[in-house]
């Protein structure tokens, strides 16, 4: 194999890599948004203004 083509593979190597890295990066933000979405869609209400241990889930088996 001459040197050229061995660079080459390499820089397409790179190449494919970076792709990959953006392809996630780009998944990640739109499975982030559909999850805001979503939430905003369900009207979960905001416990940061309440205390510790108010909103919290109740164990009912005593």
């Amino acid at each position: 194999m001459d040197m050229m083509s061995m660079v080459s593979s390499i820089l397409s190597m790179q190449q494919g890599n970076l792709q990959g890295e953006i392809a996630t990066r780009v998944t990640k933000q739109n499975l982030d948004a559909e999850k805001f979405a979503v939430q905003t869609l369900l009207g979960r209400p905001s416990t940061a203004n309440l205390g510790p241990g108010v909103g919290g889930n109740l164990n009912a088996v005593a």
